[in-house]
């Protein structure tokens, strides 16, 4: 090998552990604010109905705006886009670690979630154009995807420490020492090898779809203080409809869309898109409420609550590079994809079984059939997100399964803490003089919550089973022109 080759190949291996890096900044972020989030609604004094934007805030500005961070790399540089996303996470981090009250925290999260959209198209771009030969490709997407499963469980457990021994605002303030140790490897060693595309930005798209999704989100969230029926609430859905409906017409007629509609009309692209919509919706809320559970119900710490969600994280990283993987690799998607969904939902049907004495081994079972599921399932599902798609919309296409998660789980969220703060507040009315009320109200609130979630499953696996048709892989290898993101199983937190 000529020495200059070896220097750029180590360099290369030392590009993916930055921006790895990076990525594990986001998983992070993502976990460590369930832990904390009841710590930091006590000391900021927000209400419940409040407490689930500290969450989506963060989702919908990641989601809204995941095609437009692509976009905009594609346009003036992927590095530079990296390193000004990094700086701007540091600074939301700061920002959210000294908030003095609740609107100052949901505005350092909506600027976390704009940054996170910036980084996370560039981070996979620039993987994809650093390693080129097919196997080298799959190794570095590994990688990649194993800090993306990891990061979570690590999340939740730094949540739970820091919360506990330190504060809340601490697991805002250790994202900044991260994004800067990616920053100073990401200079030398991240290289940005293809071209830029001098296209216009599609402003029309991106106003119609970023005010589309806040409005239909803001209309879930609405829900929880104001009732279904208020009309702020049907203003928001309708307005979040038209704005959706305006966007997809405007896509089809202007000339550098930020979604071409053919990325959208595959029909197992669509499936995967949808069906990992659905899927999160269930798994963002299920995440929020049981971190309530373990921490108001079950009276645990953050950092017992933070341990408690290890029966849960580590079979879902299983369920992802072993199972998800080892079937995918000899089998159809359709199948797995089905079978995971429905475990998935056996292992919510349990969860919304439990009661206040529940023991913490009937918890773990419950969540264990949860991570094996979800896992498997969306191994597949990741890789038919970019099934068939151009290598000039592999971009687009990888931005949308990331899409469909973050506007999923903001949807989830919201929802679900709606009908559980909504369900618990009848119970109370209808339940008096019984022995720990709080407490068995709450629960019948995640319940009910949990079987509409379980629901939402179900729709998964049913789409995947009707539109799911793309066929068992050929054992060759990975074309030159074929995009590895497919292989990517992404967390949910």
């Amino acid at each position: 090998m000529h020495p200059n080759s070896h220097a750029a190949d180590s360099r290369r291996w030392k590009a993916l552990v930055f921006i790895s890096i990076a990525q594990l900044m986001v998983m992070l972020d993502s976990a460590v604010m369930n832990i904390a989030l009841p710590s930091a609604q006590q000391a900021l004094h927000f209400s419940d109905g409040s407490r689930q934007w500290v969450v989506t805030v963060y989702g919908l500005a990641f989601g809204g705006l995941l095609l437009v961070g692509g976009r905009i790399g594609d346009m003036v540089g992927r590095k530079r886009v990296f390193l000004l996303a990094l700086v701007g996470f540091a600074f939301a981090s700061a920002l959210g670690g000294v908030a003095v009250n609740a609107t100052m925290l949901l505005t350092a999260r909506a600027l976390q979630g704009v940054f996170a959209a910036l980084l996370a198209p560039a981070a996979l771009s620039l993987i994809s154009l650093a390693f080129t030969e097919p196997k080298e490709r799959a190794k570095a997407f590994g990688v990649f995807s194993a800090v993306s499963v990891g990061g979570g469980a690590v999340g939740l457990l730094t949540g739970g420490l820091l919360t506990q021994y330190l504060s809340w605002r601490w697991s805002m303030f250790v994202l900044v020492p991260v994004a800067v140790i990616g920053i100073l490897g990401a200079i030398p060693n991240v290289h940005d090898t293809a071209e830029r595309h001098r296209s216009r930005l599609d402003i029309p798209g991106v106003l119609l779809a970023s005010l589309g999704l806040v409005a239909v989100v803001y209309g879930f969230g609405n829900a929880e203080s104001q009732g279904w029926t208020a009309s702020l609430t049907i203003g928001s859905f309708v307005t979040g409809v038209v704005l959706l409906a305006a966007f997809v017409l405007v896509q089809a007629r202007v000339k550098a869309p930020l979604l071409p509609l053919r990325v959208l009309t595959e029909r197992n692209r669509a499936a995967a898109y949808v069906s990992v919509a659905l899927a999160v919706v269930s798994m963002f809320g299920m995440f929020l409420l049981l971190s309530y559970y373990f921490q108001e119900v079950k009276g645990y710490s953050p950092v017992m609550a933070g341990l408690a969600f290890m029966p849960l994280a580590i079979p879902q990283a299983v369920g992802a590079t072993q199972i998800g993987a080892r079937l995918a690799a000899r089998i159809a998607p359709r199948p797995i994809m089905v079978g995971g969904y429905l475990v998935t939902g056996i292992g919510v049907a349990l969860l919304a079984l439990l009661d206040v004495d529940s023991s913490f081994l009937q918890i773990a079972v419950a969540e264990a059939v949860v991570g094996l599921g979800i896992g498997t399932a969306f191994m597949p599902a990741m890789s038919i997100a970019t099934h068939g798609v151009e290598a000039k919309d592999a971009g687009v296409a990888s931005a949308m399964i990331s899409s469909s998660q973050q506007v999923g789980g903001s949807i989830g969220t919201a929802l679900l803490n709606t009908i559980a703060t909504s369900s618990a507040a009848g119970y109370l009315a209808s339940h008096t003089g019984q022995a720990r009320l709080q407490s068995h109200a709450l629960v019948h609130g995640y319940s009910v919550a949990y079987w509409l979630a379980v629901g939402f499953l179900a729709a998964a696996a049913l789409v995947s089973a009707i539109a799911v048709n793309a066929g068992a892989p050929k054992h060759a290898p990975v074309p030159a022109g074929e995009s590895v993101e497919e292989s990517i199983p992404v967390a949910v937190h």
